[in-house]
């Protein structure tokens, strides 16, 4: 069989182990880090951290005054811009996007539960 074929060097008794390495003393190995070493550590990087925005959760007499005069005239309201516009949050955002279209001041291009779409009123439509 293969396996009484293949001895191994305990078995033949005869094998004889590679001469020993000569270690180095503590004092070699602390010049040898000392001279070598890798240089300076990777830095990592922090990530790309946005500003935390603080927007206000009451609509002021002039922020209101603005939604009435500048909301109805973009071609493009969302939810997000007048966030951006007005720096209210999003919850506010709807609820003045609802008001201002029940008014007839805009009026509603897609409503869905995620994004609501609104234009101004331009024509008798």
């Amino acid at each position: 069989t293969s396996s009484s074929i293949r001895k191994t060097c305990f078995e033949r008794k005869n094998c004889t182990m590679p001469p020993k390495v000569q270690q180095k003393s503590k004092e070699q190995k602390m010049a040898a880090a000392m001279a070598g070493g890798k240089g300076k550590k990777k830095k990592w990087s922090k990530g790309k951290s946005r500003d935390k925005v603080d927007n206000k959760v009451l609509m002021s007499k002039e922020q209101f005054e603005r939604l009435n005069a500048e909301v109805p005239k973009m071609k493009l309201i969302t939810v997000s811009a007048v966030v951006e516009k007005l720096k209210v949050s999003g919850g506010l955002a709807r609820r003045a996007l609802r008001g201002l279209a029940e008014e007839g001041k805009i009026r509603p291009v897609l409503l869905s539960r995620a994004q609501q779409i609104y234009t101004r009123n331009v024509g008798d439509n």
